[in-house]
């Protein structure tokens, strides 16, 4: 379905393309020794080519080298056996040796493709033009001193791989579905964490609009847009400013702009640079990088299941539906969890447990499924316990809630609490005289042809059973009951 935004000149298109960039996981940079571990005193994490002493040479780390490969493997996309750096040159105070080492001409990894998933079921398939390996830049501290800024420079030479989409979105939708799939593939992959709040994953978001037909018209990109949630925003902003612009007759210039999520608007940064105002140029202490067949196609074969197949995986094998299977896949953990609980079960009703109830706890407790209260053994014993008939659904609420609160497994709880389910007729048939007794008029009202109170009767055997009386059972006997008359 397609996401036109109304101007005064009629319906405009928007075109979103994404540029994000990913920490890798690793314990060294990407040219040196020194840790790539966030959250250290200022400049402790810094060696002598991070700060970029003369003389100083690069060395690349492998380990680096293999998670951007294996990220392009995870994204379906062609890695090339032949890469090279080179120095994009720019000058800020962060950037002590004056130039950025990445990969201009001949990424190591070239075009792939992610496949997002929308609110209303439907799946698009979004183009990624290529990824590559560079160095990030350290980090101006401004607001340390009223009259100078400070370097820390423990950010300085952390690997990045910038994953460049095609500009294949079109509405914030796809593009907050985007990052967000993008974020669920790495981290499965283990490559980058995915943590937006520290940075180590961040956008630079491109938006343009134009008229149905149209071809492309100027666009502009927002740089370091750090939640999804700003990246949705970002687009839409960004777009209906950029449709006002060409609506009032002016011409939209290609820069680069800054999201306030505060104010809700984009600021002007500076005008847009092109490839040759970075002066890019082959870095001449680094040789071509060259990959070895083999190690890539090991690398191929100890690639962990990922999130599209394991979703096909769970629809076929567990025959939950797929709005189901892509919730429980979104996080490597939550599928886990569901995995340990389903299996041997009702692979449905495990389903519904983990994304209703516990999910709902989570969300209420502040917790992930990680140091989830409820483990997914004691979360199975429950369903065991449901299935045996050792306890029906509105005990099985009253015991998941007491698990969540205690962590107290399931079967200790209903032994203690006295929860086990009622299956004794002849408690039921005495419950059920109660409930007719204290209730003649209802009853007559039901004998003169108000079958809708059959209902009523249920509840009410059910409240005088204290949840206990087997739901089947009770529904029979009260109909047996009623029917005799």
């Amino acid at each position: 379905m397609s996401y036109l935004i109304e101007g005064n000149t009629g319906p405009w298109e928007l075109v979103v393309g994404l540029e994000v960039h990913a920490q890798v996981v690793s314990h060294a940079k990407l040219f040196s020794g020194a840790s790539a571990t966030y959250g250290g005193e200022p400049n402790t994490h810094v060696s002598l080519v991070d700060a970029a002493f003369p003389g100083m040479l690069p060395v690349i780390n492998e380990v680096c080298v293999a998670q951007a490969v294996r990220t392009g493997l995870g994204l379906k996309a062609h890695v090339n056996l032949v890469s090279t750096f080179d120095r994009k040159n720019y000058f800020y105070a962060d950037l002590p040796a004056g130039y950025q080492i990445s990969q201009f001409s001949h990424p190591i990894v070239g075009a792939g493709t992610i496949e997002i998933e929308l609110t209303d079921g439907s799946r698009r398939t979004i183009g990624v033009t290529r990824l590559h390996l560079e160095q990030d830049a350290g980090k101006s501290l401004h607001d340390q001193d009223p009259s100078r800024s400070y370097i820390d420079l423990n950010r300085a030479g952390v690997a990045l791989m910038e994953i460049v989409s095609e500009p294949d979105m079109r509405s914030p939708e796809e593009a907050g579905a985007y990052v967000r799939k993008l974020r669920t593939i790495l981290r499965y992959l283990g490559t980058c964490d995915g943590n937006m709040e520290e940075g180590s994953l961040r956008a630079d978001v491109n938006v343009s609009v134009r008229k149905a037909g149209e071809p492309f018209r100027t666009r502009c990109e927002i740089k370091n847009v750090n939640s999804i949630r700003f990246v949705t925003q970002a687009v839409e902003v960004e777009a209906r400013r950029q449709i006002a612009v060409w609506e009032s007759g002016g011409v939209v210039d290609q820069e680069t702009r800054l999201f306030d999520p505060h104010r809700g608007e984009t600021r002007s940064m500076r005008s847009k640079e092109d490839a040759h105002d970075y002066r890019y140029f082959p870095d001449p202490d680094l040789l071509p990088l060259v990959l070895d067949e083999a190690w890539v196609a090991a690398l191929k074969a100890d690639l962990p299941e990922l999130p599209d197949a394991k979703r096909a995986r769970f629809v076929r094998d567990y025959g939950i539906p797929d709005y189901d299977a892509s919730v429980l896949v979104a996080e490597q953990a939550t599928a886990a969890f569901y995995e340990t609980v389903a299996k041997g079960r009702d692979a449905r009703l495990a389903a519904n447990w983990v994304i209703g109830d516990l999910f709902a706890a989570l969300n209420r407790t502040g917790r992930t499924i990680a140091d989830s209260p409820v483990t997914a053994g004691n979360l199975g014993e429950m369903l065991d316990l449901m299935l045996d008939g050792t306890i029906n659904g509105r005990i099985a609420k009253d015991v998941f809630e007491t698990m969540v609160q205690t962590g107290e497994a399931a079967g200790s709880i209903v032994e203690r609490q006295g929860l086990r389910q009622v299956v004794d007729t002849g408690a039921i048939d005495a419950a059920i005289e109660t409930v007719l007794d204290a209730n003649a008029d209802k009853l007559a009202e039901f004998r003169s042809g108000k079958d809708k109170l059959f209902v009523f009767f249920v509840g009410q055997t059910m409240k005088a059973m204290k949840g206990k009386g087997n739901p089947a059972l009770v529904n029979e006997r009260l109909r047996q009951r009623l029917l005799a008359d």
